[in-house]
């Protein structure tokens, strides 16, 4: 009885690794099928390494006060400048590191652009670290 289970037992691992090795026809899919039906499905995701800041977002976050997604495009292409500007002075480099691969002709979404916009609205208004001084003061603390 034991020699029998130990024999199903091979016999249905192999079994189950012995898939079909060749595609059906009506299974491939051409280049050129795959460009008309597919739309782009890159994502962006902003990292921080600030704790602090993913659980004052997630408390800020409120639908109720969300804007157009242009509305955080417009204050993200102006936050990102002032902020590499700041990252080259001496005087500034212990915080403030160089914001690279931000393309201001790039969609992005909605989510990171507006989660990026409240990062710059953290900085300035919970760290009191100025960015902007004519900037929109849209959340505090």
């Amino acid at each position: 009885m034991k020699r029998l289970l130990i024999f199903l037992s091979v016999f249905g691992i192999i079994w189950a690794c012995s898939g079909p090795k060749t595609l059906d026809n009506t299974e491939k899919a051409e280049p050129e099928d795959l460009n008309k039906n597919t739309k782009d499905s890159v994502s962006y995701v902003m990292e921080t390494f600030d704790a602090k800041f993913e659980k004052w977002y997630n408390l800020h976050k409120s639908p109720a006060l969300f804007r157009k997604q242009e509305f955080y495009e417009k204050w993200n292409r102006k936050y990102v400048s002032e902020w590499n500007k700041k990252s080259q002075l001496k005087e500034n480099s212990d915080f403030f590191v160089p914001i690279v691969g931000y393309d201001r002709k790039k969609d992005y979404g909605f989510a990171m652009n507006h989660q990026l916009f409240y990062y710059f609205q953290y900085v300035e208004n919970v760290l009191n670290i100025e960015i902007m001084p004519e900037g929109p003061n849209v959340v505090s603390e």
